[in-house]
């Protein structure tokens, strides 16, 4: 999408053979799902009277492993050996200024016990801001700003609980640039908003711990294909939310979402004020634990496995 970085390459839909730290359990794999995104979905974006083209990824609901687990806890695998093993994808860090989590977990009990999850800050406190410097024109303001609108969008998007039983997206879809904001609208399907953004299925009910949050943003100035500077912020989270349901062993009940987002901030003085404001350019995400038919409909609920009891919860691929 810019001189300097190239267009980002479209989210592949496809399962690498190798390369991963771990294999994807056999199990899991009654739970892939794939996220056809249709053409109404090529968002559009417009800098004065250029046009510069904004492609949505939606990445196939991946499982993301735990296989740390496997000795004295004993964790419920679902058979099928008829498949061979395959590695997930993982991202690796762009270049840039980058904050990593740093908050320290609060005490592990409840729903996270015995899994990944348990040893992740507790919400907000997960989403670790870079410092702020200047750079490529923007000031450490500017820059500072536009980190803090994006964590606040992460927030909405993630966090609020409110956003995510109401049907109304605006409360997220306003903090965008008023150019985007109708392309949200208007283009993006309910499956496609759930890639970065969570909504609860009916009867879907969270307990009151808070989601467990783990991941790294970083940032650099980069140009796009007209010349235009923008600010490119790529964050990179896990998401663990624990369900009400019945918990016979560690991680029963708790979903896994992992996203990668690639957001642009284009320079205040390099064009119009409809288009000033955050602006997503590609989007990745993989779900774990998941009930496939909430899914497909672009929602969030806890899956189960063959037998009618939760999946023990995979480890998500390292943020």
């Amino acid at each position: 999408m810019s001189s300097d970085d190239l267009t980002p390459e479209p989210p592949r839909l496809d399962r690498p053979s190798g390369g991963g730290p771990e294999e994807i359990p056999d199990w899991v794999r009654q739970l892939e799902r794939e996220i056809h995104v249709g053409p109404a979905a090529r968002l559009r974006i417009w800098f004065g009277r250029h046009a510069r083209g904004l492609r949505l990824g939606v990445g196939a609901v991946l499982v993301l492993a735990l296989l740390a687990y496997v000795g004295a806890a004993g964790y419920r695998y679902v058979k099928r050996p008829a498949d061979p093993h395959r590695a997930y994808p993982t991202v690796s860090p762009p270049a840039g200024v980058q904050a990593t989590t740093a908050a320290s977990p609060p005490p592990a009990a409840g729903p996270f016990d015995g899994t990944p999850a348990g040893a992740f800050p507790e919400g907000a406190a997960g989403i670790t801001l870079p410092s702020a410097k200047a750079t490529g024109g923007f000031t450490a303001k500017q820059v500072s700003g536009t980190l803090t609108k994006i964590r606040a969008a992460l927030v909405t998007a993630r966090l609020d609980r409110a956003f995510m039983t109401a049907k109304d997206r605006e409360r997220l879809v306003r903090q965008f640039a008023p150019d985007a904001r109708r392309h949200l609208r208007e283009d993006l399907s309910d499956v496609e908003f759930l890639t970065f953004a969570t909504r609860l299925a009916p009867g879907a009910r969270l307990l009151p711990d808070q989601p467990r949050v783990k991941g790294r943003i970083t940032y650099r100035a980069a140009r796009d294909d007209q010349g235009i500077r923008v600010l490119r912020v790529t964050t990179n989270f896990v998401w663990a939310y624990a369900f009400q349901s019945p918990r016979a062993e560690p991680g029963d009940g708790v979903v896994v979402v992992h996203d990668t987002l690639i957001w642009e901030v284009p320079h205040p003085d390099d064009v119009p004020p409809p288009n000033r404001g955050l602006w997503l350019t590609d989007i990745r995400a993989y779900t774990a634990n998941v009930d496939c038919a909430a899914s497909d409909k672009g929602l969030l609920d806890i899956g189960t496995a063959r037998d009618g009891k939760p999946l023990a919860t995979p480890m998500p691929d390292r943020a």
